[in-house]
């Protein structure tokens, strides 16, 4: 064993314990922590740095700790006028208090603003939603946008290539001018990076307001015929697939010497 090896502590650091079992991502379980909000062993534990095995008893709010269960993903079509937070501070009513009661505890795969409906991605594993939000994954968020007024073909280029508004730069998206309807236009806008606010930005630069913002995509996990407010799990062979997951190991049963140093049965003895 190497003198680094030999530092390192057994286990799992606690916050990525509570984002396997669901609790929150990473670094939401680690402002938990810090918070005072979790026990191991009935201490109370301050700082993420702690390293966990099987074997701890944790509490999250006074409560156990669920079994960490295999990732599991919905599709979930958001209404407009939900808050896509746990607990909001103006007492508005949030995307997880209109879930199905039967619902397991969940987070969201990135947010949609209060006036934002369409496909939200929600997950019962924190890791999972890390990695589905991570840049690098790169995946192309679809939506239909539809402005008060109308656009040119120059000024959608303009968005094609990137533009900047009040000093933030905003990487180039797909545009599409889909129909002129009355005062209001539609487009179907496409982009991967997925700033706070980013289409309502980029489209009042150009000098119209979007008064209408549905998420149809998200990657390769589509909205398509799903009501609002309507819930649909993703299927385990798809979520597996999509996502790159192998199977978590399961504990290995040790089997206990035989005492009177006969081989364990069905097995012949070494020559």
């Amino acid at each position: 064993m190497t003198d680094e090896a030999k530092k390192s502590p057994p286990g799992d650091r606690i916050a990525k314990v509570l984002a396997r079992a669901g609790v929150a991502s990473r670094r939401e379980a680690e402002k938990i922590v810090e918070a005072g909000r979790v026990t191991v062993n009935g201490k109370t534990v301050l700082t993420p740095a702690l390293n966990v095995i099987p074997k701890d008893r944790i509490l999250v709010d006074g409560k156990p700790l669920a079994e960490a269960e295999p990732p599991r993903m919905w599709l979930y079509h958001k209404p407009a006028g939900l808050v896509t937070t746990e607990r909001d501070e103006q007492g508005r009513e949030t995307v997880f208090g209109a879930l199905p009661k039967d619902m397991p505890r969940v987070v969201s795969v990135g947010r949609l603003d209060l006036n934002s409906e369409g496909l939200l991605i929600l997950t019962n594993d924190g890791e999972l939603k890390r990695k589905m939000e991570l840049p690098a994954t790169g995946w192309l968020r679809r939506y239909r946008v539809r402005i008060k007024g109308s656009l040119s073909e120059a000024k959608l280029d303009i968005l094609r290539k990137g533009v900047v508004v009040e000093g933030i730069h905003y990487a180039p998206m797909e545009v599409t001018f889909d129909r002129q309807q009355g005062a209001n236009a539609w487009l179907t806008v496409g982009l991967r990076e997925g700033k706070n606010r980013e289409i309502r930005r980029v489209m009042e630069g150009q000098g119209v307001t979007v008064n209408r913002l549905i998420r149809i995509s998200y990657g390769p996990f589509q909205l398509g015929h799903l009501k609002q407010g309507e819930v649909e799990e993703v299927k385990q062979r798809v979520v597996k697939d999509q996502m790159g997951l192998r199977e978590r190991p399961k504990p290995q049963r040790i089997r206990k010497p035989d005492t009177k140093g006969k081989p364990p049965r069905g097995k012949s003895p070494r020559r």
